[in-house]
């Protein structure tokens, strides 16, 4: 401990030392841009002055007395004529003609009393910004000075090889079902101790949430199997002879092998997708166009329900996958049409309205785009809001209707790679209203 602790006041006296270092390079600086301000201020004021002395003594051809200096034709000097500071004169003259000779010295003390208040100014800057300087530098190299005193405590730590066994033994206990802190009780190894129970955690959230996603998938695939296999047993022992079994058989196999089909593509959607496989193509659409012809295809695919769609009467365009987003839409009617009672209204509509959605009033002036689907179907209770995104998750009322729970799930996971989210209204048997609002990102 006693060498950890000099060692530590070793870096704070280190850190000291820079911290004066860069601050008297500071100082150093400062002074040398304030000095040559002021001698700036002073040259400035002192032409301002006599320039304004010869225009007031030439007027027009102060200019035209300027270019004769410049040519040589006519000098300019201060002399005090050896009787003192007191009578310092500025002399234009041309020739052996003086034009202008008049005492400067009241003027000259007024420029150099101005040019002394900014210099104390100055100084007065220097002394009362001195201590927060130096420590708003000591500040910045806090964290620099922290990782030296750490990676100098790493390289003093003396590894034995008792404590390489024990975090050997230590990794090959790990199991993902593990939900225990790992304790190496040991202090050497507190921050390996630390890291390992950080991955401990994320491998075991990991297995939790593949675990549930082979059962669910598992569970789902199960019954749709037991239906075929059942009706192809049925048709071994009875269905060669008796055509109504065998036609009854057939459909129900057709049914389920195209529903195993569906959930199984939808599942390999998901898992590319969570692999990063899925490719996308971006391009601006036209969500006008896109969302007619949804509404095209429900009136001529379902003829049970009415349709109708509010479309916006300017056009709204957004960059995206057009095949991606009409697949989240497409997912969003069937949804509606499975929950909706025949002859009940399914509203398609689509505008533009605030980034972050109906209740972010601070970003009014910020219009972004949206597409909606709005039913009167049996709705849903808060509860089931919270989950309904969650691979396979069903509300209790809904299990008697066909579905896979994963539509949803494949919906949201193409609005959050398009930089959107969804906003859900429902009331039990009032409806439901399912806006996508793009452009968080």
């Amino acid at each position: 401990m006693d060498s950890k602790r000099s060692a530590k006041n070793s870096e704070q006296k280190n850190m000291s030392s820079i911290a004066l270092k860069l601050h008297g390079q500071l100082i150093r600086t400062k002074l040398g841009l304030f000095f040559g301000g002021d001698v700036s201020l002073f040259v400035l004021l002192s032409l301002a002055w006599i320039s304004g002395l010869e225009f007031q003594h030439f007027g027009g051809d102060f200019f035209s007395n300027i270019v004769s200096w410049i040519n040589g034709e006519s000098t300019r000097y201060i002399t005090t004529r050896g009787e003192g500071l007191t009578n310092l004169t500025y002399v234009v003259s041309s020739g052996k003609d003086v034009l202008i000779s008049t005492n400067i010295f009241q003027p000259f003390m007024i420029i150099c009393l101005v040019v002394f208040i900014s210099m104390f100014f100055h100084f007065l800057n220097l002394v009362f910004a001195y201590y927060g300087e130096y420590r708003r530098i000591k500040e910045t190299l806090n964290p620099i000075n922290e990782m030296a005193i750490r990676a100098d405590e790493i390289s003093r730590i003396s590894f034995d090889e008792a404590k390489f066994h024990t975090i050997e033994n230590a990794i090959e206990h790990i199991s993902p079902e593990q939900t225990t802190e790992l304790s190496l009780d040991d202090s050497d190894l507190q921050g390996i101790e630390a890291a390992m129970n950080n991955m401990l955690t994320r491998m075991h959230d990991t297995y939790l949430h593949q675990a549930r996603f082979v059962n669910d998938a598992s569970h789902e695939l199960r019954t749709p199997i037991s239906v075929i296999q059942g009706y192809a047993n049925m048709l071994d022992r009875w269905g060669k002879q008796d055509e109504e079994i065998l036609d009854e058989s057939i459909n129900a196999i057709k049914n389920e092998s195209d529903h195993m089909n569906h959930l199984v593509e939808q599942l390999l959607f998901l898992a590319r997708g969570d692999a990063g496989r899925n490719t996308m193509t971006f391009e601006n659409i036209c969500l006008n166009d896109m969302m007619r012809e949804i509404y095209e295809e429900s009136l001529m695919i379902d003829e049970k329900h009415i349709y109708k769609f509010l479309e916006n009467n300017e056009n709204v365009w957004m960059n995206a996958d057009i095949s991606m987003i009409k697949q989240s839409m497409r997912i969003l009617v069937d949804n509606a049409a499975k929950y909706t009672n025949e002859g009940d209204e399914i509203v398609l509509s689509l505008g533009l309205t605030n980034k972050g959605g109906e209740n972010s009033p601070g970003l009014n002036n910020v219009l972004v785009p949206y597409i909606q689907v709005q039913d009167n179907g049996i709705g849903m209770a808060e509860v089931d809001v919270k989950h309904m995104f969650e691979r396979f998750y069903r509300a209790d009322d809904t299990r008697k209707v066909q579905g896979t729970g994963l539509g949803l799930s494949i919906a949201k996971w193409i609005v959050d790679k398009h930089g959107g989210h969804f906003e859900i209204t429902s009331r039990k048997e009032i409806g439901t209203r399912i806006r996508i609002v793009f452009g968080d990102k």
